[in-house]
This record gives structure tokens, sequence and C-alpha cells, in this order.
């Protein structure tokens, strides 16, 4: 039987598509080969948020075909300015970063200033799960959330900027509490242990892992925890157990939720999927590296990874609260 010949031009469509449906398979390898990613930290310099991105940047790019990982500090307005500039880059998979946790809170209460929606993130991962855990200064006098509860006069904690995780979860464990604390706001770093070695402040509330040396050395304690495994283990008192009233239950979910999203990374929306695959594929690929987890210990910061597809579900959930819930978040906060 005779075959049937294409002609000329159609032959020549269909080996020009071929050929394309092959450098798309490729387009995202011979797209970072021997360029340089920026990696936006959205917080000061020496923080937790610091401290993970540069970690992540030093081993990441071993992962992809880049030249190198740059990171960049972006700061100011509790996060937000870092997230705006991650948010508004060209979507080629060249600038990503990483920012506050607290701007969950801040998009469920519309803060002035954002220019972003978390839920259109191209997100690439998280790097771990941050208890939150209460330390209270060795030198302050008080030695539990019970003594901050019935303490005659307004006991000061440390927080961090407006709008942060550190900030907002604060304000909500001491509604739920009765705590009689103020915030005195806009510390950050190694500034929240000076502060407290100093006895400007009591305490302060942060991620488990930052504040292990501060206790280790005998200047601080744990006296409370939001899904804190470490002082989970000691036996320390869960905020859930301490509730006053019920109403308060639903926004400790959601501050255990935004938790469990510790030390995320994304990009701008919209990411070719190619390119938001292999940044994923590199992340992970980090997350399992042996000297980076090597340096992680010696830091003595935790590990618990999530791909950014599974981010992206958790981030959708977070987000998805009832209006009493929001309602109820923003007395929280207009109580400051």
């Amino acid at each position: 039987m005779r075959k049937r010949l294409l002609p000329r031009w159609m032959a020549v469509l269909a080996a020009s598509l071929i050929s394309g449906s092959a450098l798309a398979q490729e387009s995202a390898a011979e797209f970072f080969d021997g360029k340089t990613i920026s990696y936006i930290v959205s917080a000061e310099p020496g923080g937790g948020y610091d401290t993970y991105a540069r970690l992540i940047a030093r081993h990441m790019q071993k992962h992809l075909p880049v030249r190198n990982i740059v990171v960049r500090n972006v700061t100011g307005a509790g996060n937000i300015i870092g997230a705006n500039t991650i948010n508004v880059a060209r979507p080629d998979g060249l600038t990503i970063g990483t920012f506050n946790t607290g701007l969950i809170y801040g998009q469920l209460l519309g803060l002035e200033g954002i220019r972003f929606d978390l839920t259109e993130m191209s997100w690439i991962g998280k790097m771990a799960q941050e208890g939150r855990t209460m330390v209270l200064a060795t030198n302050s006098g008080f030695d539990s959330v019970q003594d901050l509860v019935t303490a005659p006069e307004t006991v000061l904690m440390a927080s961090a900027s407006l709008g942060t995780a550190n900030h907002t979860e604060l304000l909500i464990l001491r509604d739920a509490l009765g705590l009689n604390i103020r915030l005195i706001p806009g510390i950050s770093g190694g500034e929240f242990e000076l502060t407290m070695l100093r006895g400007d402040v009591a305490g302060v509330l942060s991620a488990t892992s930052s504040r292990n040396l501060f206790v280790e050395r005998g200047d601080g304690l744990y006296v409370l925890s939001v899904i804190g495994e470490e002082a989970r283990a000691l036996g320390v008192p869960q905020a859930r157990e301490l509730v006053r009233e019920p109403r308060y239950l639903p926004l400790l979910e959601l501050t255990e939720t935004v938790a469990e999203l510790g030390r995320l990374t994304a990009g701008p929306p919209d990411i070719p999927t190619d390119r938001l695959n292999m940044l994923r594929d590199a992340y992970m690929a980090v997350s399992r590296d042996p000297e980076f987890l090597e340096q992680a210990a010696l830091l003595q910061i935790p590990i618990q990874p999530s791909r950014g597809d599974v981010v992206d579900q958790r981030i959708d959930a977070a987000l998805a609260q009832p209006p009493e819930t929001v309602a109820l978040l923003r007395e929280v906060i207009a109580g400051d």
C-alpha cells in the first residue's frame, strides 16, 4: 500500500512543533544556566529569617545551573516592603524571597500597604515548623504565665514590628489568656535578648529555636508554648490549656497553622510551571543535603521542610477564615 506523504508545509510545521516541545522540556535548565537569582529577605540582617535565607541560598545554588544566589535585605513596614518587592518582581524565577508569616494575619486584616495576595504567589517551600514559645528572663521576677495574669502592674514584653507574627500572636495570647502585659514593639534579632538582660522587658514570644541558647545559659525560662516541641518536652503549659473563653480557640488554631509554615520561600505570581518546579526541586534537595543539615544543626535551627505545592494548600487554608474569626482578630489588634 502506497504511503500518503504530508504536504511540505505540514511536515515543516510538525517538525517545528516536535522541536518546540523538546525545547520546552529543557527550557527551565537553559533559562537558569549562568544567571543570578536574587533572594530577598524582608527582615533585618542577623535574625532568624536572615539566617535561614543565607544558609538556604548558599546550598540551593549547588542544585541549580545558576551562577549564584545573592541575598538582599529589603526591610520596612513589618516585612510588607520586602514582600511587595517580591510580588511585583518579574515572574521569571530569578527573584524569590522570604518574609514574616505575620503577613498572613495582615492579609486577613487588609493592612494598609499590602500589594500582594498570598494565595497568588509562587510558593517554593517552607523549611521549618516554628513552635511559638514565651520566654521570661530569669531576672524579671516572673516564673510562670500565671504571674503575668495576676501581676499588680502591667508587665512589659518585647515584640517585633507591628504586623509581624510575633507582635500579633502576643496580642492574641494577651486577650485569650488574660495576661496583664503591654507590648514594646520595634525590637528585632539579638535585641530581644539584650532588652531582657537589661531588664527593659520581662520576656518575649518567639520561635522556640531562637531562644534555645538564651534558656540553656540560664538567662531565661520557657513558660508557655504554642505547638513548641522543645517546650512541650519540658512540661511547659500549652496555650490551649489556659484559654479563658472558648471564643478565642479559633484564633489559637490560626496561630498554630501559621506556626507550621515556618521560614517560607516564595516568588511572584505566575512563574512558569517548569521553572517553579525546578526551584521547588532544588529547595527540597537542599533540605536533604548532608552539608546543609550539618550546618543547620550547628546553628541549632530546626529543619522540617515542605514543598511549595503543599505550602500553597496550607496558605489557602490559613486565609480561608470565617468572618467571625477575622472580626475577633480585628478586635484583638484594635485593643493594642
